[in-house]
């Protein structure tokens, strides 16, 4: 969906990147391995972002690390936009609203990373939750995103010493 309006294929990983999870960040060396593409159309993207003021730099020794600008204005509609175009919104909107006992569902995997993929990694805290009923909602998110959703459910209990270990992205809270 995105690349129907954004053409370069390199603008899109960026947002990707630094837009889904905002605690990424990044130098050029680095995401010139992960996207697989010359150093030249990252910098020029790299460059078109931080212009825009969407994307901020800081050195740390000789490397320029680029993070996602989170006071700009922007910001919460592209991270939004970026939700909805991987269908994560849909997901949320078909698990963790209608199933009771669920206390938070977190992003992982790639995507939580900021890599695009065909696979939705997710993680369910709560306790009593029924997994039969989840399992029905997520194949029908998976029809309506048409990727792949793997997921993992864990006890509340369980919370802190499992996000210890795994890099994850809080993307909704049952906090009332």
């Amino acid at each position: 969906m995105l690349d129907a309006l954004i053409t370069s294929k390199t603008r899109i990983k960026i947002l990707l990147k630094f837009f889904l999870n905002k605690s990424n960040k990044s130098y050029l060396r680095s995401l010139e391995q992960e996207f697989g593409e010359s150093s030249n159309a990252i910098r020029i993207e790299l460059n078109r972002f931080e212009e825009a003021g969407l994307l901020k730099s800081y050195f740390d020794g000789n490397k320029k690390y680029f993070q996602a600008n989170t006071e700009h204005p922007l910001f919460d509609d592209i991270h939004s936009m970026l939700l909805k175009m991987v269908g994560i919104d849909a997901i949320v909107e078909n698990i963790a609203h209608r199933l009771e006992h669920v206390e938070a569902a977190y992003l992982a995997g790639n995507f939580a990373r900021g890599i695009d993929s065909k696979m939705v990694d997710l993680i369910f805290i709560g306790d009593q939750v029924d997994t039969k009923l989840m399992n029905n909602y997520i194949r029908k998110a998976e029809k309506i995103i048409k990727r792949k959703v793997r997921y993992t459910r864990i006890n509340q209990s369980e919370r802190e010493d499992y996000l210890n270990q795994t890099p994850a992205l809080l993307i909704w809270t049952n906090e009332k």
